[in-house]
C-alpha cells in the first residue's frame, strides 16, 4: 500500500468571504475586555441613580405615586395586623419595619449630599433628620422641630401632613394607635446609624383652631382633592443618657 496523503483544503469562493462578514456583523466576537466607555455606563453606583423610573420625575426629583404608596403601606399595616396581639405590639412591629429603612437613608442621603464630616452634635443631627431626611422621603422639610420644656432629652418633629397615614383610618377598637409608627422607626434607625442612640414614639394630636392655617401660612401642599389633616403627626424623640452626657461634654 502506497502512503496516504489528505485531500489539499478547497479555495474559498468570494461567495463565502462575503457570508463570513455578513455573519461577523450580526454576530459580533465576544470581547472579555469592554471598552472604558461601556464599562463608565454599567457600573454606574447604584446610590447614584434615582428612586423613581424615568417619566416619574418632577421639579423636586423623584417621585413616587401616592395611591401606590398607600396601597403597599396599607398592605404592611394588615400585615402586621395579623401577627399583633395588641396596639403596641403593632407599634413596635411597624418600628421595626422602617428602622432598616432608616439606615439605609442615612447612608443614601449622606452619600448624594457628598458630605465628609459625620454630625457630632444633637441639634445638628435633628436638623439633617428633619430637614434632609425629611425632603428625601417626602420632598418637603417637618413643619417644626421643638425641645420639650419639662425634660431636656426630649425633642418633637411635627409634621402637619404626615404622608405615611393619609389615606389609613384606625377603627374605634385601635383608637391608641398611631399610623405612623413606621416613620418612626425609619427616624431611630437614622439616628442610631449617626451615632444618636434614641427611642422614636409616633403620636396622633388633633391640630387647634387656627393652628394648621398659621403654620402653613395657608398653603396646602397636599394633592388636590384631599382635606386638611385634623391631626398631625408628633414624633417624640428621646435619647439616651450617654449621648446628653456627650454633647455636653463637647460643649465645654
Amino acid at each position: 500500500l502506497g502512503s496516504w496523503l489528505p485531500p489539499p483544503d478547497p479555495v474559498p469562493s468570494a461567495t463565502s468571504f462575503n457570508a463570513l462578514q455578513q455573519a461577523a456583523r450580526c454576530c459580533p466576537i465576544y470581547n472579555p475586555f469592554p471598552s472604558k466607555q461601556s464599562m463608565s455606563r454599567s457600573s454606574t453606583n447604584i446610590l447614584d441613580r434615582p428612586l423613581g423610573r424615568s417619566g416619574t420625575r418632577s421639579a423636586e426629583g423623584s417621585v413616587v405615586s401616592l395611591s401606590a404608596f398607600a396601597y403597599v403601606y396599607s398592605e404592611l399595616v394588615q400585615y402586621h395586623q395579623g401577627r399583633a396581639a395588641s396596639i403596641s405590639e403593632l407599634e413596635r412591629r411597624l418600628e421595626s419595619a422602617g428602622y432598616g429603612v432608616g439606615l439605609k437613608v442615612l447612608e443614601m442621603t449622606a452619600y448624594r449630599a457628598k458630605e465628609t464630616k459625620r454630625e457630632t452634635r444633637l441639634m445638628s443631627i435633628l436638623h439633617f433628620v428633619s430637614s434632609s431626611v425629611w425632603k428625601s422621603l417626602f420632598g418637603k422639610a417637618a413643619d417644626s422641630l421643638e425641645r420639650s420644656i419639662d425634660h431636656t432629652d426630649e425633642f418633637m418633629i411635627i409634621d402637619y401632613e404626615p404622608i405615611a397615614s393619609t389615606f389609613v383610618s384606625v377603627p374605634p377598637d385601635l383608637g391608641q394607635l398611631s399610623a405612623d409608627a413606621y416613620v418612626s422607626g425609619i427616624i431611630a434607625g437614622v439616628l442610631d446609624g449617626a451615632g444618636f442612640s434614641a427611642r422614636v414614639t409616633a403620636h396622633s394630636v388633633s391640630v387647634e383652631e387656627g393652628e394648621y392655617t398659621k403654620q402653613q401660612g395657608g398653603n396646602n401642599t397636599m394633592p388636590s382633592g384631599i382635606p386638611p389633616r385634623k391631626d398631625k403627626a408628633v414624633f417624640l424623640v428621646k435619647f439616651s443618657p450617654e449621648v446628653l452626657s456627650r454633647d455636653a461634654a463637647l460643649e465645654r
